[in-house]
């Protein structure tokens, strides 16, 4: 298989340069900074504080906006480390993008791996993520790649040594597996988590917006399949009696984003670690080029909060901020991503000189709209028998059973030359009836009203209804149901990859993703291009610094997360790809910050540990 096409999408150098000249823009736009001052930012001079002592409302250690696993990881970090620490999160609910998430990790190399006796190394994952991953810029250095990598093991036994329990996902491969250094089974998860253990807490989570029972990632899968095989019938079986155990119990067991959102906070409120909520970060204070501390609105007051440590942005995207999506990405985004992702870590970062990358990308996906109005993720339905996806033409442009991040490019790509946005998944009537999670859709009265459905007994007329070209669609669909007989899709290599088969139906032959459309009444869903939030933000070294244009890093200044430009550069390496390096930059730059301190009473050993392993791993 050859380097994943979606990595080609962009002009990084081009878009690097676009961003870089947006963010000096903005720069310069802000509200009282001149064109002097925003240089003088840039080049690690004084910033907001203007060289002068500040008076302070309150003294921490460690500053950390953002409560999803970037922040509560770096929280949970810091203050093992014996850090004083305030976490603050602008929303009234904290969780983040974590709290809807999947709540996987991909973290290859694993202790739970070890214990199962699955081999793996450093060497064969930094093999894989070079092989899809190219060097854009100082986000996706070797030394960051390193530092990913080389932190995993500490970071997952610290989190298990604070009491949670990890599930191997056995049966999920890495996205592109024929390539050197891919395995199958490197994400965990939560096995579930009681959020009742959070004595009221959990009301001011976001756990309503994730999935409400102790579902877990290999049971998304076969869940899909509950009406069409044994298997899963029997998981389907296993995963209702496991919730009705929970609810007979009064338990509010969850599992997924909530699960670890969830485990994640518990164990940052009994180290007793202060979280305030409705308190967004407005602005870093900067004193002789070093962030000391920053403004926190609380309670309509304005807080000077002085961070003597630093301060750790992980504060989320910008999904839900219109006005930069048009400018960066050129479309207003359809995303499943929580209220709040404003980008207003980033701009407090850029505001100071931060640099910019991968504003432009994000981590997509094919999205459906609901009828409450609210964006959702297709997964299984794109990738099971007896469907396909086409442009507005009736077209073939993509495997629609490949990664959603590379599903994702290969939309907006294909809406450059031909209308996809948006496009159709055309289903016949063995996909609606037998696969569970397509009847989250097709029922919906006001879907079907709105045009987001599209029902008809005849490919002739579902052409008609959605406004497809009728020969187009009609011979679309003759080839692709001679390839999916012949069990080889000749066009995009749909079914080939262990990646693809996962979502498929094993009980279909000769291949389980391909299946012929023949039966109507036949289905059309609009598909946009969805995200479960924004991939682009500060450019952070592989302490999780955040750095200048010049490679300078902006001392005391820390981020994590959608906060940042991802070590994954442009694609998606596997399971949970978005959520570890969210957990594990956290995780170092709160190390980084603990060894900064000289605190005589923080342990310390691990970051120091970790430190060595990296700079022996660089070499």
């Amino acid at each position: 298989m050859a380097t994943p096409k979606s990595i080609n999408f962009v002009d990084s150098r081009g878009e690097q340069a676009k961003n870089r000249q947006i963010a000096t823009e903005h720069r310069r736009s802000a509200k009282g900074v001149t064109v002097a001052e925003a240089d003088l930012s840039q080049s690690g001079g004084s910033g907001s504080a203007g060289g002068t002592a500040t008076a302070w409302d309150r003294e921490v250690d460690f500053l950390v906006a953002g409560s999803g696993a970037a922040g509560l990881s770096a929280a949970i970090t810091a203050t093992l480390n014996g850090l004083d620490v305030l976490v603050v999160e602008s929303e009234e609910k904290w969780g983040g993008t974590t709290c809807i998430s999947g709540g996987g990790l991909w973290v290859p190399n694993n202790p739970v791996m070890k214990k199962a006796g699955i081999q793996d190394s450093i060497e064969e994952a930094l093999a894989y993520m070079d092989a899809i991953i190219p060097d854009l810029g100082p986000w996706t250095s070797r030394e960051r790649k390193l530092a990913f990598l080389t932190a995993i093991p500490t970071y997952v036994n610290m989190l298990s040594d604070q009491g949670i329990v990890w599930s191997r996902s056995k049966d999920y491969p890495d996205y592109y597996p024929d390539l050197p250094g891919s395995k199958t089974g490197r994400a965990i998860e939560l096995r579930s988590f009681n959020m009742r253990k959070l004595r009221g807490y959990q009301k001011k989570s976001r756990m309503d917006q994730g999935i409400p029972a102790p579902l877990r990632n290999d049971d998304v899968w076969l869940l899909g399949r509950a009406w069409s095989s044994p298997h899963g019938f029997l998981r389907g079986a296993q995963f209702i009696f496991r919730t009705l155990r929970h609810l007979v119990a009064g338990d509010q067991e969850r599992g997924m984003g909530p699960a670890l959102a969830g485990s994640l906070m518990y164990i940052v409120r009994r180290h007793g670690v202060p979280v305030w909520l409705r308190s967004p970060i407005t602005e870093v204070i900067v004193e002789d080029g070093r962030a000391v501390g920053a403004i926190v609105t609380n309670r309509g007051r304005q807080l000077r909060i002085r961070a003597r440590r630093g301060v750790m942005l992980a504060a989320g995207g910008f999904a839900r901020n219109t006005e930069w999506r048009e400018k960066y990405q050129g479309i207003p985004g359809w995303s499943a991503a929580p209220d709040g992702q404003l980008g207003t870590g980033i701009k407090v970062g850029m505001d100071i000189g931060g640099d910019i990358a991968m504003m432009e990308d994000a981590w997509w996906g094919a999205g459906v709209k609901m009828a409450s109005g609210a964006n959702s993720f297709v997964l299984g339905e794109r990738s099971f028998p007896y469907s396909m996806v086409v442009d507005q033409s009736g077209e073939r442009y993509l495997d629609e059973s490949e990664s959603y991040v590379d599903f994702g490019h290969h939309m907006l790509e294909r809406d450059k030359v031909s209308p996809a946005i948006h496009s159709w998944l055309v289903t016949d009537a063995r996909h609606t009836r037998r696969y569970l999670n397509t009847f989250t859709l097709m029922g919906k009265k006001e879907l079907i009203e709105q045009g987001e459905i599209v029902v008809a007994d005849t490919l002739a007329e579902l052409a008609s209804k959605t406004g497809m070209d009728r020969a187009t669609l009609l011979a679309t669909v003759a080839r692709f149901n001679g390839f999916a007989k012949e069990g080889v899709d000749r066009d995009f290599q749909r079914g080939r990859t262990s990646y693809d088969r996962y979502y498929g139906d094993p009980g279909v032959k000769p291949n389980p993703n391909l299946g012929a459309l023949e039966k109507g009444p036949f289905h059309a869903f609009k598909l946009y291009p969805g995200d479960l939030g924004t991939k682009g933000g500060l450019v952070t070294d592989e302490h999780a610094r955040v750095l200048r244009e010049d490679g300078s890093s902006i001392d005391g200044l820390y981020a994590a997360g959608n906060n940042t430009a991802s070590v994954m550069g442009h694609t998606y390496p596997g399971p949970g790809s978005s959520i570890s390096p969210a957990g594990i930059f956290g995780y170092l730059g709160a190390l980084h910050a603990a060894q900064q301190a000289q605190n005589p009473q923080a342990p310390g050993r691990q970051g120091r540990k970790v430190a060595e392993q990296v700079r022996s791993a660089i070499g």
